[in-house]
């Protein structure tokens, strides 16, 4: 049903994004074809925030990797409280696509219940330094804070190159609740199945965990993907960003508070006119996908691929700099470092 539903619906889906080219199901091959059959079977459809990296095939293996065995593999948390951390986090970060998708998701797995209202709120507020990690302990923790994670990453990834909803534009407003009920049966069945922890591990060769994600460790699949994803998407930044942008950004993130910079994005502008001109496209689309996503706009995208031309240099580039304001709320959000093996012996 997955790989049905998929394949009927992804053209029209995948025409919703923008400024970049999904390569469609049909077209597929090497990895991404591979990502696309994951994706069908454990998701339930191709969905297009996966989707629009495929122009950097390692770039979409590694989104994948964080997004199935954090939300989608089967562990300690359950799916509930990974869709509700998804959603929240979403709402947080005024992603209302990811709102949609993850909101549908929750509403057609179950009730909503009381007991899940710490966690929400948690959710809601764990970019923010000082936030503490979730009021789970164990496994379970380090999966949600790796749920929140990973939203802290697509969510500027869906900002950046979708819109606000998965449905159609032209759907009229009174239709919008029915048809996201009917979105969030399709995608029960895949929800409720079992996923088996590390199925996408193999798509990315072995990498060492960075420091500041240290705290994945303790759950091996969650050590192994964020160390593989973030080594792919490091590479993709190298090749795009030069180092000097590369060097910008992260430290403006270092000292990022949480809060979106503004008003405007004169600020991002300001930040990129102390590099050469060649570079200042490149850093502004960086410092704004990373810190302001809402603020990438054609322009700023039209800027940067005059200058660096390519779809897969536009994905690469916006993925190191998602991720790298991603990484940063772990320090946040994340739980103390659980024992791994070899810290156990």
């Amino acid at each position: 049903m997955g790989r049905l539903l998929s394949r009927m619906t992804a053209r029209r889906a995948l025409g919703q994004v923008r400024y970049v080219r999904p390569v469609l199901p049909g077209a597929a091959r090497g990895l991404v074809a591979r990502v696309y059959e994951q994706v069908e079977r454990d998701f339930g459809m191709l969905a297009p925030p996966v989707a629009l990296h495929s122009p950097a095939p390692p770039v979409l293996a590694a989104c994948w990797l964080v997004l199935r065995e954090s939300l989608l593999a089967s562990g300690a948390a359950g799916r509930v409280a990974g869709e509700l951390v998804a959603m929240e986090v979403s709402a947080g970060n005024t992603c209302p696509y990811c709102v949609d998708v993850h909101g549908a998701t929750l509403r057609a797995l179950a009730p909503a219940d009381p007991r899940l209202r710490p966690l929400a709120a948690w959710a809601r507020v764990s970019a923010t330094p000082g936030a503490g990690g979730p009021p789970v302990a164990g496994e379970a923790g380090v999966e949600l804070a790796a749920v929140a994670v990973t939203f802290q990453y697509l969510n500027r990834m869906v900002n950046v190159f979708l819109g606000d909803s998965p449905l159609p534009p032209e759907l009229p407003g009174g239709a919008r609740g029915p048809a996201l009920r009917v979105f969030g049966a399709l995608m029960r069945p895949a929800a409720r199945r079992p996923a088996p922890p590390g199925g996408s591990l193999g798509l990315l060769p072995g990498a060492p965990l960075p420091d500041d994600l240290a705290w994945t460790g303790g759950v091996p699949r969650l050590g192994e993907a964020f160390a593989r994803a973030a080594a792919a998407i490091e590479e993709g930044g190298a090749r795009r960003l030069p180092g000097p942008v590369r060097e910008l950004v992260a430290e403006r993130v270092s000292g990022w508070d949480g809060v979106q910079p503004g008003p405007g994005r004169g600020w991002a502008g300001e930040a990129a006119a102390a590099l050469p001109p060649a570079q200042r496209p490149a850093a502004r689309l960086a410092l704004l996908t990373a810190l302001a996503s809402h603020q990438v706009d054609r322009r700023v995208v039209g800027e940067f691929e005059a200058a660096t031309p390519g779809e897969a240099a536009l994905v690469e580039a916006a993925s190191w700099a998602a991720m790298t304001a991603a990484r940063r709320t772990g320090a946040w959000c994340a739980p103390a470092p659980l024992p791994t093996a070899s810290t156990a012996d």
